[in-house]
């Protein structure tokens, strides 16, 4: 089998700027801005990872480990500082809410941008069109500017333009946790639905329980660095543990 994500040895650092008092500052200019003012973070360590085209994969690990990270990678929201990263396929997803979306834009507008940045042309928007809408129960604020709507809102429509792509690989972040439990329990079964269809997730998710029913793997993360990728349940109780 194919692989459908391909991450080899990438790293990525981050420099974090802290305030610091007048008087700190004024000693570090006396000194004649000896000694630096910000400290280097590093977010992923040479990590690798292959997944295979149909495969679920969970990202695990505490606040800081690097797993949301990672994911901005696979998708090509970020570009690591060594190392390369490959997709195969349609690449869609929730990275974070209302990413792609047009404030000053109705819903309707930012349906056919969100779906020409996933890759669909505009016929394919125009024959999805009714059932992006439909799914999202957006209802007759479709027209409405989405500066206006709820970031319950913006979850519903960003979701189902992206599950109505019909990606080949679908990534999702902790996005699952804005939307009302209804919702979220019909988004749980879009997702089991496109796992069942043979499309290859990747879900970064707290939610154990969940990742346990929709994932078959786990790759824990702990300061950027990979420490165990194998079955759910065991990445789950190292987590636990």
């Amino acid at each position: 089998m194919v692989n459908a994500i391909e991450v080899s040895g990438i790293s990525k650092e981050f420099v974090l700027r802290h305030t610091r008092s007048i008087k700190e500052a004024v000693v570090w200019l006396a000194k004649g801005r000896r000694g630096d003012m910000s400290k280097k973070f590093h977010a992923l360590k040479n990590v690798s990872l292959e997944v295979k085209t149909g495969e679920t994969v969970a990202l695990l690990g505490l606040n800081g480990s690097g797993k949301s990270t990672l994911l901005k990678h696979i998708s090509g929201v970020m570009l690591p500082d060594s190392g390369t990263v490959r997709t195969r396929g349609r690449v869609a997803g929730l990275i974070e809410v209302g990413a792609g979306f047009h404030p000053d834009l109705s819903g309707r507008d930012n349906v056919f941008l969100n779906g020409a940045i996933l890759g669909m042309t505009e016929q394919q928007v125009k024959d999805r069109f009714d059932d992006i809408v439909e799914f999202s129960e957006i209802g007759e604020f479709i027209d409405t500017e989405v500066k206006f709507y709820s970031s319950g809102m913006y979850l519903r429509l960003a979701f189902s333009v992206a599950v109505h792509t019909d990606p080949e690989v679908f990534l999702i972040d902790e996005i699952l946790a804005v939307g009302d439990e209804p919702f979220q329990r019909k988004c749980i079964d879009k997702i089991q639905e496109l796992a069942k269809n043979g499309k290859t997730l990747v879900v970064v998710s707290h939610d154990l329980d969940l990742v346990s029913r929709i994932c078959s793997r786990g790759v824990l993360l702990e300061h950027g660095n990979l420490m165990f990728d194998g079955p759910i349940d065991k990445a789950v109780s190292l987590l636990r543990a």
